[in-house]
């Protein structure tokens, strides 16, 4: 089947994760360039964040290129 496995982030899916060195949890829904709104943590399959996201999994450590430069994450959670 094409189904995504439940842990695994993807479009329409709520992805929180930590950043290397912080303890602070940031959840984002991965949305459609349409629905993408970042004051409300949904962003644009287009993003960076989302396209370094994509395709990830619960335990996963991902390097996220961002306009401040490179960031380190581990997903903590998958939802959706």
């Amino acid at each position: 089947s094409n189904e995504v496995p439940q842990d695994e982030a993807s479009l329409g899916k709520k992805v929180t994760f930590v950043e290397d060195g912080d303890d602070e949890e940031e959840t984002y829904e991965i949305v459609g360039e349409a629905e993408a709104d970042a004051f409300n943590g949904k962003i644009s399959n287009d993003s960076p964040i989302a396209q370094g996201l994509i395709g990830k999994k619960v335990g996963d450590e991902v390097s996220i290129a961002t306009p401040g430069g490179s960031m380190k994450v581990k997903i903590v959670k998958v939802e959706g």
